[in-house]
């Protein structure tokens, strides 16, 4: 049986109307589900954490890329798990990646096809990330984010430009395998898939089944001139070839800064998280 989870709000109510899409395709082909609402933040890990627990490892999430985290975090063992998506959210940038449609009857349709592929996911201090985690100047755009009152992909890309101007840099130390190296970061970030931001490049090189992290930093850039061009950068999926961009592939980092700062996983803002990553393997996603 599937287990349908969902967030009431995620994409502007868009979970809503794409569960209805979901229930009569189900009870057109006699499909055997129950479905499962969040209430508040927090619920859909509770839920998933509930069902798996029980064997119930057929789930479906109808949200963004936030809802996809909570779920992730809830899962017993990724390993047994099948784990479908219905994009719902506002940027669904993990979505896109596994080029899975943006249209709910055929995201529907590809779940009932059956087929799923191993998937990687990130393991963060305890937590785990399915899409990009980072800390540094992404941060500090999700929080302007959050205050601000705009909808939609533009806010992110709003909120972008401002802090790009504004955000004067983040001193961490780097460690992965042998390497040890101090940077004055505008981002840090780790991949697994390739897209935040509602469709921003972060890695467009990232690939989501070959067990290793995409290590991406950008180092501070001081002249406005420099900042404009890096934004540009961004935007056209080339900031891995700008000079100033460290890009390398490992199987565990550590971003060890010098003062305490929150940090972001799948765009949820973590506080007093310790930034060490492995990836993960095993996880069966329908796709």
């Amino acid at each position: 049986m599937y287990h349908v989870v969902f967030n009431p709000v995620a994409g502007g109510r868009k979970a809503l109307k794409n569960l209805a899409v979901l229930e009569r395709i189900f009870q057109e082909r006699e499909v055997e589900y129950a479905v499962h609402e969040s209430l508040s933040c927090g619920d859909i890990t509770k839920i998933v954490r509930s069902l798996t627990r029980k064997e119930d490892n057929e789930i479906i999430v109808l949200g963004g890329d936030g809802t996809l985290h909570e779920a992730l975090n809830g899962i017993e063992d990724p390993t047994a798990c099948r784990l479908g998506l219905v994009p719902s959210g506002t940027g669904n940038d993990f979505a896109e990646r596994l080029g899975i449609p943006m249209q709910a009857e055929k995201a529907v349709e590809l779940i009932l096809k059956g087929e799923t592929k191993e998937t990687d996911y990130l393991e963060v201090g305890g937590k785990r990330c399915m899409n990009v985690a980072g800390l540094g100047m992404d941060v500090e755009v999700l929080e302007l984010c959050n205050r601000g009152k705009m909808k939609g992909k533009l806010k992110y890309l709003y909120s972008l430009l401002k802090c790009l101007f504004a955000y004067k840099g983040c001193r961490i130390v780097l460690k992965s395998e042998g390497r040890e190296e101090p940077h004055s970061v505008l981002l840090a970030a780790v991949c697994n898939g390739s897209l935040f931001g509602g469709g921003i490049k972060v890695c467009p090189t990232a690939d989501v089944a070959d067990g290793k992290l995409d290590v991406v930093v950008v180092d501070c850039i001081v002249s406005v001139w420099k900042i404009v061009k890096a934004f540009m950068v961004l935007l056209k999926g080339g900031i891995l070839e700008y000079p100033l961009t460290t890009h390398y592939l490992c199987e565990e980092v550590s971003f060890i800064p010098e003062t305490p700062c929150s940090v972001q996983l799948d765009g949820e803002i973590y506080n007093d998280l310790q930034f060490d990553v492995k990836i993960k393997t095993g996880l069966k996603f329908y796709r």
